[in-house]
């Protein structure tokens, strides 16, 4: 069975969207909400992040990185948003550990993924989940760039 590319690209952009709850406040009411001693916003209000908003941000890899959105949902949890473009040849860093789960939704390219004692190659539409505590890398094996977006949910504390 083929796999429908189309429905994990959509889900790719689902899931960047799931970031689509706003961290700036509208009203004073959300204004004081907002200020409560967390370090991040509190994320409140739907919101939507046309891609061509998003301001790159270069990386020493040669890349570029486009903050999404992160901050604290109402539930409590920590998500972070990001969209990754890695050069061909390249790795965004190397293999590390963190706290938070994460997930890397591949919009184009092809990455080798090791993670967890784990080897193996992702493409287009791919989706990887990388649990708390796990170590993993990746790289970019394709001739063109990769893109792929991170949604990091939980505590953000690198373990090394």
């Amino acid at each position: 069975m083929t796999p429908n590319l189309q429905t994990r690209r959509d889900l790719c952009f689902a899931l960047a969207a799931l970031g689509g709850l706003a961290a700036v406040p509208e009203s004073l009411e959300d204004q004081a909400e907002a200020s409560t001693p967390v370090a991040e916003p509190k994320l409140i209000h739907s919101r939507l992040f046309p891609f061509q908003t998003l301001a790159p941000q270069p990386s020493p890899n040669g890349g570029e990185t486009r903050p999404v959105i992160r901050g604290h949902l109402a539930t409590g949890e920590y998500v972070e948003v990001h969209e990754t473009t890695l050069p061909p040849g390249q790795m965004p860093h190397p293999p590390h550990r963190h706290t938070h789960s994460e997930f890397l939704l591949i919009r184009d390219g092809r990455l080798e993924v090791t993670s967890d004692g784990e080897h193996g190659f992702i493409e287009a539409g791919g989706v990887i989940f990388t649990a708390s505590g796990v170590l993993h890398g990746l790289k970019n094996v394709g001739d063109t760039p990769a893109h792929y977006f991170v949604v990091a949910v939980g505590v953000q504390k690198s373990l090394g």
